[in-house]
């Protein structure tokens, strides 16, 4: 299943190396969305020698050709730094977002096989790869990120989701969400009181605007998962400076991203086993205020749970879930432990 043991090898991180005495084999592992794509570049010892990012490769966001561009791109400067040629690639695993349907998923697996040629590979979602990265055992991975969504493995090892519906359907949580909420805020209050409110002059400096019109035009011609995600930003700045909006939508999603968790908790029947619960995504770490809602409501979503951040990179996890793909080679991997 691709829902391994990614942290069961041992992993060297240290400065890349330049030089082999003889031939070793290396692998790649991709982490798109729809802000950024990380890659990470393993050799068969587990050993870290490139991490680099590229731009936005979830398709539903810059169509399939725009994704398959900033993978490539991703691997070249991986390999690059790595002082590797492209054909000592052996294995490569794409955790992508926007391929959780079977005809996206085709067609990215075709995409890469053709900029891949040769090369084994495994595709899937950004969120599968998010759960390899916490090990083994019973998890859920909570992603908060220009999306919301959650993953997570029972104690028997099935495996459920929750969220991850969309900007049409919802992405409560989301930076999308906030970044949504902020400008309606700042736009309901600008028409009750006649005056613009500290936060609505932030936002409006963002979006580089002159007043809420020129917004009106900016919705129609940009695409939701480009405009409302970089409002984020502004938002948590404006929460830890104790803005009471900025408080109020921050406070509203750490309530809906807790209701996802528990959600699947409930589904995956964890509401009384212990187990890791695993944050990740561009909202967390930046903004205090939110960070502390966020952990008060998953302690009351998940009261079992250990609450933290992944212990290793979803694009790394995805390199691991490579290096496991090549037969032959599973010695050298667990030799150390």
């Amino acid at each position: 299943m691709i829902f391994c043991a990614a942290l069961k090898h041992t992993v060297n991180i240290g400065q890349p190396e330049r030089a082999y005495a003889f031939h070793m084999r290396c692998v790649l592992g991709f982490d798109g969305g729809a802000t950024k794509t990380e890659c990470v570049l393993l050799n068969e010892a587990g050993t870290i020698l490139a991490s680099v990012r590229a731009g936005a490769s979830n398709p539903g966001v810059v169509g399939f050709e725009g994704a398959i561009i900033e993978v490539k791109k991703a691997a070249q400067a991986a390999t690059f730094e790595a002082r590797l040629n492209p054909d000592e690639i052996s294995a490569l695993c794409a955790g992508i977002a926007g391929v959780g349907a079977a005809k996206a998923l085709e067609r990215m697996r075709a995409l890469l096989a053709a900029a891949f040629p040769s090369v084994m590979m495994k595709v899937c979602t950004d969120l599968e790869i998010a759960l390899a990265a916490t090990g083994t055992g019973p998890a859920i991975v909570l992603i908060a990120g220009t999306g919301s969504a959650a993953i997570g493995r029972g104690v028997n090892g099935e495996v459920r989701r929750a969220g991850g519906l969309g900007p049409q359907v919802g992405d409560e949580g989301s930076a999308r969400d906030v970044g949504k909420k902020a400008a309606a805020a700042a736009i309901l209050e600008r028409d009750r009181t006649g005056e613009e409110t500290a936060l609505g002059k932030q936002l409006k400096r963002q979006l580089g605007i002159a007043n809420w019109r020129e917004f009106e035009n900016r919705v129609s011609s940009t695409p939701l998962e480009q405009l409302y995600p970089q409002l984020f930003p502004v938002v948590a700045n404006a929460a830890d400076a104790r803005d009471a909006i900025a408080r109020e939508i921050l406070r509203a999603a750490a309530n809906d991203l807790g209701a996802i968790v528990k959600s699947l908790a409930d589904d995956l029947h964890l509401q009384r086993v212990p187990f890791r619960l695993a944050k990740t995504g561009g909202m967390i770490g930046h903004c205090a205020f939110f960070d502390d809602e966020l952990d008060s409501r998953l302690r009351e979503a998940a009261p079992t749970a250990k609450i933290g951040l992944l212990p290793i990179s979803p694009a790394h996890a995805a390199a691991l879930l490579a290096l496991e793909s090549i037969p032959g080679i599973e010695f050298a991997k667990n030799s150390d432990g």
